[in-house]
């Protein structure tokens, strides 16, 4: 176990941060709820500031509890690498790398990834954590993640970008589909067939309601669910699935749908990303993890731009 070197006044406002409750940060802590509201007190006393909101449902960080509670996070993890790294020239390291993604990773892509780099370092602890696009993030800035993949639209405050690469929406056929024979398609050819498409929260989603909007145009999703794993096998023709590209890498390979990009400029405006926390230095394991999935993500676009050239 790591030893506590936060304060008790330190730790209390940790856990109240990370639950957003009293009473569960004194459950966790197995001491009374009074003891950790006065502990929360003595802090905000001390630095003459708020750190919580106080709602009827629970605590909210004020900017000054979120400033306090990022740096103490940082500090906490680096605390717990420099034991790691103690504990590795006792020969005990766990050798432990923990990544979050999205859920169209998680199927194919990210598990290649893991057993080529386990491969690489025989001795390595892979753990992944799968999560919506907020859940992934928020699993980075708790410090339980050290790396996050996932689609990106707009930067996010916390986080620091280890890579990015241009990531669009794909429309998703099978191979005998009308629109298989078109190199580009728009989004009013895609709005006249069913569609199968992510739920509100999901990138591809998002992108596609805003170039309908801008269109003016209205489609029919015979298909919703927040997990690509779930459409996929019901993808028929003529049915359109929104993706990226290296969800269904594995099936463009195996020659049961094809991906063809849309025309419209918002469709291409998604980044993939890879994230660490801002002000975390990562481990060096983990900075070869880093870069062993850039590579992964590099050649699976090579892959992908080789296909487009054949095909033309």
């Amino acid at each position: 176990m790591t030893p506590p070197l936060l304060s008790i006044p330190m730790r209390h406002f940790l856990e109240v941060a990370r639950s957003g409750s009293v009473s569960q940060a004194a459950a966790r802590l197995f001491v009374a709820s009074s003891a950790v509201s006065r502990q929360i007190a003595k802090l905000e006393d001390s630095l003459g500031t708020p750190l919580f909101e106080r709602h009827a449902r629970g605590m909210a960080l004020t900017a000054a509890g979120e400033r306090l509670a990022a740096h103490l996070r940082n500090a906490q993890l680096d605390i717990e690498q420099v034991i790691e790294q103690v504990r590795d020239l006792g020969g005990r390291s766990a050798h432990r790398i923990r990544m979050a993604c999205t859920e169209g990773f998680a199927a194919h892509f990210m598990p290649q990834v893991m057993r080529s780099f386990e491969s690489a370092h025989p001795g390595t602890q892979l753990e992944l954590h799968v999560g919506s696009p907020d859940g992934v993030s928020a699993l980075l800035a708790r410090g339980e993640a050290d790396i996050a993949l996932k689609y990106v639209v707009a930067p996010e405050p916390g986080l620091r970008i280890e890579h990015s690469a241009n990531a669009p929406v794909f429309a998703v056929l099978r191979p005998d589909h009308p629109l298989a024979r078109q190199r580009v398609v728009s989004v009013a050819d895609a709005v006249r067939y069913p569609l199968a498409v992510g739920d509100k929260g999901v990138t591809a989603r998002q992108l596609f309601d805003q170039a309908c909007s801008l269109q003016g145009l209205q489609y029919r999703a015979i298909f919703v669910s927040n997990f690509s794993s779930v459409l996929l096998p019901l993808l028929r023709t003529p049915d359109v699935m929104l993706s990226g590209h290296l969800t269904v890498t594995h099936l463009i390979d195996a020659g049961t749908v094809v991906a063809r990009p849309f025309a419209e400029a918002p469709l291409q405006q998604r980044q993939l990303q890879v994230l660490a926390l801002e002000g975390r230095t990562l481990a060096p394991l983990a900075q070869e993890f880093v870069q062993h999935l850039v590579h992964a993500i590099a050649s699976a676009g090579r892959r992908k731009r080789g296909r487009a050239r054949s095909s033309a």
